[in-house]
């Protein structure tokens, strides 16, 4: 392209096509928002969207969405192609799945591939994912020991033939889930922003006057591919371990990673992880490579646009049969308990190769329980009388809810943050506007970040329960309880996560747990972890945190080694001479 004699023009062109393209798959994600049904799609936009080339290679993806979500499809399209040869295609076509070792890792997700054409040639693909609300079987917790107990499972398959849906294919999704008419919607949802995916990108080929995407998808992808590796180059090779360990279901687990640097890209590989687990907790390799993929461009290629090429010298392998790579049929409807930690072990690979520093470890696993109500909950709880039990409408819906994230190199954790998973937060009123669900409290968590020169974020405190004294069931996979966030260079561990009753009953916090009418269950979720020597935090941030709430004046004392007067304002003389005495002082 350089030896052109326009080779300066071309590149400009190029780059403003490809900016255009990031921003057709930015509105077909809009899109899927604006018109799905479930609460975990149109408010948390727990999602992907792409496009991709004719040979499946994903060109660019949405800003809206999940790390796990489009990660995992940047390589699920071939699967598609190989059911469903591109030369079979035709407009109108539409193709689904949810197979956990094809796409996303569980069978929640389902994910919706469609060929574009112009004048009649097939052009190249979009792709979408949606997290549904329900999908039949057990639900999305870890209770099961098979996915076959965990839902309805969607082989590759046509959802719609030249515009004619598979009518046949939505009576048997309406007949195995709970919520039909969301799911169903959802289903609608996927095949509607590829459609318009389609044609907003038709209407930009048409209007820069290109027949096929080919040129542009090699200078996307090669162009990224090289960013990638320029910056990986920049670090120290070599090989680096960290290990994490986890609360696991019925046993600790330990995440243990050995990443190795070259002039190639940048290897991570698994061996040392905990045997899969008897629960459904497990995690497919495609979902763990897309998380692991996620943590190295974090901090390696922030800023290189997320594709085929820039993924591509990223790589990941695990012990079949490990933790992070289980075969069929385990059970995996709560995976992301165990992924989301992925980032953490390898940002501890990272820490021993960045000068600068990486961030402390975050409370990570998304809190994710499942809500069900009906009359067989208010059966296991046993009611009380003889008389005829209330009809209870059955519902489930999911909350998505997080903790703190880990401390920065010069910046505080984010508080209540997504990390790495980048949903939103579900709204109070989103969810109480669609189940028999009443939020009494939720707020921050005081002094849960961990302390350090720069403050680990803060978790949050939830307390929920059935509206009108209705009996509520949940499907708990709450992690970080027993093994809190780290802290980097000095930094101090982010508080543990809490669950229990407003009634002083015991719950478990994995596992289907069951929560009284009238009763409210309390969420404490995890702090993130400090980065740095917490006597090294200026002063006056500390009495600010104190004065907002954040943590107490025990705590500034204690940790921070800071003195407030009687109003809350900085003692210095005091501060002083506890940081000179040290922390035994």
């Amino acid at each position: 392209m350089l030896s052109r004699p326009n080779a300066a023009l071309s590149q400009i062109h190029m780059q403003v096509m490809w900016s255009r393209l990031i921003a057709v798959v930015e509105e077909q994600a809009q899109t899927l928002m604006r018109t799905a049904f479930s609460t975990t799609v149109r408010e948390a936009g727990d999602l992907s969207a792409g496009v991709f080339d004719r040979d499946g290679n994903m060109l660019a993806q949405a800003v809206t969405g999940t790390p796990g979500h489009v990660n995992s499809m940047a390589a699920a399209v071939r699967h598609f192609l190989d059911a469903f040869p591109l030369q079979t295609m035709r407009e109108g076509d539409h193709y689904i799945t949810n197979d956990p070792w094809l796409t996303c890792g569980h069978l929640h997700d389902l994910t919706v591939v469609s060929p574009t054409f112009l004048n009649g040639e097939a052009v190249g693909l979009f792709a979408s994912t949606v997290h549904v609300v329900d999908i039949g079987g057990l639900g999305m917790g870890p209770d099961g020991r098979q996915v076959f107990e965990e839902g309805l499972s969607i082989p590759l398959m046509a959802l719609a033939r030249e515009g004619q849906m598979n009518e046949d294919l939505l009576r048997v999704i309406r007949a195995n889930v709970r919520e039909p008419l969301q799911v169903e919607g959802d289903v609608y949802a996927l095949a509607a922003c590829n459609d318009e995916g389609s044609r907003r990108l038709i209407e930009m080929m048409e209007e820069f006057g290109i027949a096929n995407l080919d040129r542009l998808g090699d200078h996307i992808i090669e162009t990224s591919r090289q960013a990638t590796l320029d910056l990986i180059r920049q670090l120290k090779p070599g090989t680096y371990h960290n290990s994490l360990d986890m609360d696991g279901f019925d046993r600790p687990l330990t995440l243990a990673a050995a990443m190795t640097i070259g002039a190639d890209g940048i290897h991570v590989d698994y061996a040392g992880t905990s045997p899969a687990s008897a629960f459904g907790i497990n995690v497919v390799l495609n979902y763990a490579t897309a998380y692991t993929a996620f943590g190295v461009k974090c901090l390696v290629a922030p800023e290189v646009p997320n594709n085929a090429g820039s993924l591509a010298p990223i790589t990941v392998s695990a012990p079949e049969g490990c933790l992070l790579n289980v075969q069929r049929p385990r059970a995996v409807a709560a995976r992301h308990t165990v992924g989301h930690m992925l980032p953490d072990v390898v940002f501890g690979c990272l820490h021993q190769v960045m000068a600068q520093g990486v961030p402390a470890e975050g409370a990570s696993s998304l809190w994710i329980p499942q809500i069900y109500g009906g009359a067989d909950v208010l059966d296991e709880l046993g009611a009380e009388g003889d008389g005829p039990r209330p009809e209870i409408r059955p519902f489930s819906t999911a909350i998505f809810h997080c903790g703190g994230a880990g401390a920065r190199p010069g910046k505080d954790g984010l508080d209540v943050t997504a990390f790495p998973s980048g949903v939103r937060t579900i709204p109070v009123e989103a969810t109480e506007s669609v189940a028999p669900v009443m939020f009494r409290r939720r707020e921050f968590r005081e002094g849960s970040g961990g302390a350090g020169q720069y403050r680990g974020g803060l978790g949050q405190i939830i307390e929920l329960g059935g509206s009108d004294g209705t009996p509520i069931a949940m499907l708990c996979n709450f992690e970080r309880v027993r093994n809190p966030a780290r802290g980097r260079a000095g930094g101090g561990l982010g508080a543990n996560g809490r669950v229990s009753l407003a009634s002083g009953r015991k719950i478990g916090a994995k596992g289907r747990q069951s929560v009284p009418g009238g009763d409210f269950i309390r969420l404490e979720t995890p702090g993130g972890g400090g980065f740095g020597d917490p006597a090294r935090r200026d002063p006056e941030q500390v009495a600010a945190d104190v004065a907002d709430g954040l943590i107490s004046r025990e705590a500034a004392r204690a940790d921070y080694r800071v003195a407030l007067a009687a109003d809350g304002s900085l003692d210095r003389a005091g501060t002083q001479q506890l940081r000179a005495g040290g922390r035994g002082g």
